[in-house]
């Protein structure tokens, strides 16, 4: 099937609506204008009154942001045209923008080109509320402005203008705002602690990186952005069709120069080519008539309403997302971007994304205007946290009073508290989870209570994720992550012929038949050469005795005949030597046995798990661990096949089937059971030394590819202050904590154990040896101790 697709450049509204009846004459199916709001109602009628679908794309001017078109909407049954942008949500945003910057006094700035009556309901909003906003248009001779200002203006008058410049919004081009901060910098109208918003839907990474150049101050940055998937092989596929790579990487020139109205149009042809595939495919398509639209009395297309109809139910992931309509005709999905600045004097400074808004969930993320040091006494910080030993656990539950938690994560708060001053109220999140995004977008558990603002600080064993850095922010790691295995050990079996393990089998075999030969030489040498015998002697050389005498001497008992013979006394000083180094070995190889004897186990690696099937093995659904092995297992490029094997078995019934939704029911499930428990290697080894049973025995990658971090909102005040001022201060003392925590529990362990099998004295020895244990029982320098010591 071939599509032909006609581009004409709109010059005059008259010359449009020519254009468009020309193309009716022809023969069209559905009509895409790219235009400005003065053609768009003309193009409505003539769409309405003809049946043609019509695609409409607003076009702004010169990249000035858009103002609403006010397209009058007629029946529904009437209405033939479709917006493919969305609204313009400009006066949503901006104030709340403000509202969360609690501005109460600024200017507005906005160039030539924008009709100023597009923030009409935004001006009277604030002017509701008591704000102080004044507006001035910028000329397209910035400099003769500028000028001007200065030759018309007394001193008072310019440092009553300069106090109305600390905070201003920008509405207009990124050019013209280019040499507008350009001017204003450069004449010394502003300072290091005026804000500006620049709001546009059309600014590329290429504008923002040369406005925060130009700037001072504090600058914030609002525009429309598009979801990018986060797999790169991914990002130029959408269902069956591939996009040319120059449009689907975002860093790529040709991508980032190109304006919202393009790609709209682009994802539309998409959006048209699949409508006209499935009409095709139902065997429902109406042949197109040629249509005059110039004649009063023309018939419109019989086929437009099914045609409309299909167009409204498709739907299409393109380069600006997802592109579908509403019952009212327009596309509701838009996302707005709210990027950032400090303040400072420096040019060039980093810019860094603040937050997120769209018309379902309103703002995402804190744009709270404050600065602060290191000094944060008297703030009272919110902090939600998950139960998970040894990070976070219960210390002290009294009836009527707040609950008292201890761990690794809460001695970490704890000194930040002490050293920042600031004090803090703790909380468990009301589901148990760490957090993992559901299918209307919106996060559940710690990270949920973070997006939606019921808590300032996240804290557990919570690991650094892309997934998560997306909502919310982290400071930096202060202790390593890694992925461990929990299994139960194999039991021990009592043998009753554990005496004969140190030699093999075969061994015994040749040891009793060389027992018998020697004997029988001993009887032939003594019956070819008899012994003289005392008078009275009683003892007979027969082949009985022979072999009694041999077996004797061999276990080194002696024995009751008299050789005297030079023959026999040679035979047997060879078998005595023969019998002392048999018994020699066997007494050396005896003790090594029962002393040292372990339980081997056949996994001691992630490889190994990963290779077996006899034990199924799982995680926490939707964990953190979860997603991990599933990102890997699924990556075509990954090298390493050991995670797809995970995943194939941790996948197994859609998850269902393997998986536990808590850390503790995956514990019990290993302790009580045929399973092996994949989780966090800190949390298994603690669960592992303070195991009753001594039941446990852990594996894992040494590797740490993550790390534990603190989590904040998205956009917090506060990161800066946890993360620049304290980085070193996190890492060592995390490192502190963690091996605190290892040694108190370490103590407790192994006092129990010793209790229980009398050794306190060799255990305290070994302890005041190695005074860095692992958690590790099957690993640990002073669990090999105590395993000689309980034999």
């Amino acid at each position: 099937m071939f599509y032909s697709f006609l581009f004409k450049e709109k010059k005059k509204k008259q010359y449009t609506k020519r254009i468009t009846c020309d193309l009716m004459n022809q023969g069209i199916l559905a009509l895409v204008s790219s235009i400005g709001c003065t053609s768009a109602g003309s193009l409505q009628s003539l769409a309405d009154a003809m049946h043609i679908p019509h695609l409409f794309i607003q076009r702004s001017t010169a990249g000035t942001p858009r103002s609403g078109c006010g397209l009058t909407r007629s029946n529904r049954n009437d209405d033939y045209t479709l917006s493919v942008r969305p609204p313009v949500y400009l006066n949503d945003v901006i104030l709340r923008v403000i509202t969360e910057y609690a501005w109460q006094k600024f200017i507005i700035f906005y160039d030539n080109d924008y009709d100023i009556r597009g923030i009409q309901e935004f001006l009277d909003k604030v002017s509701q509320q008591g704000m102080d906003v004044a507006l001035q248009k910028v000329e397209n001779n910035i400099n003769k402005m500028i000028t001007g200002l200065f030759a018309t203006m007394r001193i008072e008058e310019l440092n009553r203008y300069r106090d109305t410049l600390r905070r201003a919004i920008l509405v207009m081009n990124p050019s013209t705002a280019k040499s507008f901060i350009t001017e204003v910098v450069e004449t010394n109208l502003v300072a290091f602690d005026c804000h500006w918003i620049i709001i546009n839907e059309e600014i590329n990474d290429l504008d923002v990186q040369e406005l925060v150049r130009r700037s001072i101050g504090r600058l914030t940055i609002i525009r429309q952005t598009f979801p990018v998937p986060q797999n790169i092989s991914q990002r130029c596929f959408r269902g069956n069709h591939r996009i040319s790579s120059s449009l689907c990487d975002p860093k790529d020139p040709f991508s980032q120069s190109m304006e919202i109205s393009n790609l709209y149009i682009y994802d539309t042809v998409l959006l048209l080519a699949n409508a006209f595939h499935k009409k095709l495919e139902d065997r429902k398509w109406h042949s197109m008539a040629s249509l005059t639209c110039i004649r009063k009395n023309s018939k419109p297309w019989q086929g437009g309403r099914s045609m409309l109809e299909t167009i409204k139910k498709g739907g299409v992931n393109g380069l600006t997302g997802e592109l579908e309509f509403a019952e009212n005709g327009g596309n509701p999905n838009v996302h707005f971007e709210i990027l950032g600045t400090n303040y400072g004097e420096d040019l060039g400074r980093g810019i860094r994304k603040l937050g997120c808004w769209n018309p379902v969930t309103g703002l995402n993320g804190s744009l709270t205007d404050r600065k602060l040091e290191n000094n944060m006494r008297g703030v009272v910080l919110r902090v939600v946290t998950v139960l998970e030993e040894p990070f976070v656990m219960v210390s002290e539950n009294v009836l009527g009073k707040p609950k008292k938690y201890q761990g690794f994560s809460i001695d970490v708060l704890e000194a930040l508290a002490n050293y920042l001053g600031f004090k803090y109220e703790i909380y468990v999140a009301p589901d148990h989870k760490y957090g993992s995004p559901q299918d209307d977008g919106s996060w559940n558990g710690l990270i949920g209570e973070l997006v939606f603002k019921r808590a300032d600080i996240g804290i557990s064993a919570l690991t650094i994720t892309p997934d998560r850095e997306n909502v919310v922010d982290f400071t930096t790691r202060y202790m390593d992550y890694s992925v461990g295995v929990l299994l139960r050990k194999a039991e021990k079996t009592v043998d009753m012929f554990a005496c004969l393990a140190p030699f093999d089998l075969s061994l015994w075999a040749c040891i009793a038949g060389t027992v018998l030969l020697v004997g029988l030489l001993v009887y032939l040498l003594n019956w070819l050469n008899p012994p003289r015998l005392q008078m009275g002697s009683m003892t007979s050389t027969t082949l009985y005795n022979s072999m009694w005498f041999v077996y004797g001497s061999f276990v080194q008992q002696g024995g009751e005949v008299p050789y005297t013979t030079l023959a026999t006394r040679l035979m047997m000083g060879a078998w005595w030597l023969f019998a002392l180094i048999v018994i020699s070995s066997y007494t050396a190889n005896l003790a090594a046995f029962l002393t040292i004897t372990r339980i081997e186990n056949s996994i001691q690696s992630l490889q190994d798990l990963s290779r077996q099937t006899d034990i199924p093995y799982g995680t926490v659904l939707d964990s953190a661990v979860y997603e991990h092995v599933r990102v890997k297992g699924m990556n075509p490029f990954e090298r390493d096949s050991m995670y797809s094997q995970m995943w194939r078995m941790i996948n197994r019934s859609n998850g269902s089937e393997n998986n536990v939704l808590e850390s503790t029911a995956g514990i019990q499930k290993v302790k009580y059971g045929n399973y092996a428990f994949v989780w966090d290697a800190a949390v298994l080894e603690y669960v592992a030394i303070n195991d009753g049973d001594c039941s446990f025995y852990t594996v894992g990658n040494t590797v740490a590819d993550r790390g534990y971090g603190i989590a904040l909102q998205h956009g917090s005040p506060y990161r800066d202050v946890f993360s620049q001022r304290s980085q070193s201060f996190l890492s060592v003392l995390g490192e502190k904590t963690k091996w605190r925590f290892i040694m108190i529990f370490s103590w407790r362990a192994l006092r129990h154990l010793a209790s229980e099998k009398h050794c306190i004295f060799q255990m305290s020895k070994t302890l005041e040896s190695k005074r860095k244990p692992s958690c590790r029982v099957s690993d640990s320098p002073f669990s090999k101790s105590l395993e000689v010591c309980f034999k």
